[in-house]
């Protein structure tokens, strides 16, 4: 399975936990794939990891949108977005453009028309602030 399958299905698991869901049997019940190789590693990575960095993960989607706080973002973007940051930060081997893309083409996908400019503005305005912060001495 290609890489953004499991990204798909890791993203529809954070929403679900985030609607208060168990995410148990969701992958055989609801998303219609087999993982295959390391993409069953991979979609319970992320997913606990962005569970255990929602807090940190959503204090970077508020400081670079501030135009919309938390509160307002659609629940399936915030779980783009917090998906997308969560790799960015915390997974070496997905460089942050494919993280950008990949989420895009998430909200494309799963949310309305406005939502990919509105992510992939968020997405750039963060990866713009860390790699101005590690350039500068």
């Amino acid at each position: 399975m290609a890489r953004s399958n499991a990204r798909a299905a890791a993203m529809q698991l954070v929403y679900e936990k985030l609607m208060g869901g168990s995410g148990e049997n969701t992958l055989n019940a609801l998303i219609s794939f087999a993982p295959e190789g390391d993409d069953q590693q991979y979609i319970d990575r992320v997913v606990a990891g962005v569970q255990e960095h929602a807090p940190e993960l959503d204090a970077m989607i508020a400081e670079h949108s501030p135009a919309r706080g938390i509160e307002r973002i659609a629940r399936v973007d915030l779980c783009i977005l917090r998906l997308a940051l969560y790799e960015m930060r915390y997974e070496s081997d997905t460089p942050e453009s494919v993280a950008i893309n990949e989420a895009v083409e998430l909200a494309k996908r799963f949310s309305e028309p406005a939502s990919a400019r509105f992510i992939n503005g968020v997405l750039g305005a963060v990866s713009r602030d860390e790699n101005g912060a590690r350039q500068t001495p």
